[in-house]
This record gives C-alpha cells, structure tokens and sequence, in this order.
C-alpha cells in the first residue's frame, strides 16, 4: 500500500537488520535475530515494514496462533493474530505509519485464517493505546508486571472482521 512517501510492503531477510536496529532504538523489549527469521519464515505475508526509498522507517510483525477461546471467538482453537512487535522510529511518528502497518497487519493475519486480533500494550503508552482504540480493540485486562522492567501491560483484542478502516 502506498502513500504519499512511503510503501507498505512484506519484509525481506535484507529488512531484518533495519527492523532490528527500530526495535532496539524504540523499544526496551528486544528479540534476538533468529526471533525476526522465524517469523519471517512462518508468517511473510503479515511481517511489514514502511519504506521509503530503501530505509525501513517501521515494521509490524505478527503471528497466527492456535489457542483457547478468545473474547470475540468461542469455539476451541480459535485462530488468532498476534501483534507481536510494531515500532516507528521517533522522527517518523504521527504520519499514520503505525495505523497503516496496523490495517495492512490485520488484513494479512485474516488471510492466514485470524478470527480475533491480540496484542500487549504497556498500560502508560498513550498514543499506542488511543491509535489501537480507534482500530477497534478494546482492552481485554492488565497483566501485571508483563514487561521486564516490571510495567504492567493491557491485552487488547478485537474481532477480525471489517478491516477496511480509514
């Protein structure tokens, strides 16, 4: 998909060094490189990086996981997308990078088979929790002392149906 100055696109094994060094540089949860590889592999149509002009100015990187009923699923193993990391760096925030990673995400978690979206959200990032709102998720609960620091975080869910969000 894209913008005025920027694409959305897959991610490419040539990405990953980029989408490492925006994780490391935004986010004090880090993954080691054999982590990003994984998913990569697993799931390519739903790991996104923004790009414009060869320089990765975000990633999302999502995965299906098989698990209980969820709050917008009640059948058993239930398909469900999970937001494992997104990140925009500093210096590109607030042009709706993040949001179109968002819908471009959850449209390709659907079409590995998403029934709800989850993701985990520190309880004190304002603008991560007032963009994920206005996507749709609602917060499900606090896990306390989710994040290594010991920050308690919001799991947020939504169902995944209508993503055609503007």
């Amino acid at each position: 998909m894209a913008n005025e100055d920027y694409i959305i696109r897959p991610a490419e094994i040539e990405d990953l060094h980029q989408v490492m060094r925006i994780n490391q540089r935004t986010l004090p949860e880090n993954y080691p490189y054999s982590f990003f590889v994984e998913i990569l592999k697993k799931f390519p149509k739903s790991f996104l990086v923004a790009e414009r002009n060869g320089e990765v100015l975000g990633y999302m990187m999502n995965r299906i996981e098989k698990g209980l009923p969820g709050v917008f699923t009640s059948h058993l193993r239930a398909n469900k997308g999970h937001v494992v990391s997104i990140a925009v760096l500093p210096e590109h925030r607030r042009k709706g990078i993040g949001k179109r990673l968002m819908i471009e995400g959850m449209k390709a978690m659907k079409e590995y088979g998403a029934e709800e979206f989850v993701l985990e959200v520190r309880i004190t990032n304002e603008p991560a929790l007032a963009m994920y709102k206005s996507l749709g998720f609602e917060v499900v609960r606090e896990i306390r002392g989710y994040y290594h620091d010991g920050e308690s975080a919001y799991l947020m869910s939504r169902k995944a149906e209508n993503i055609q969000i503007s």
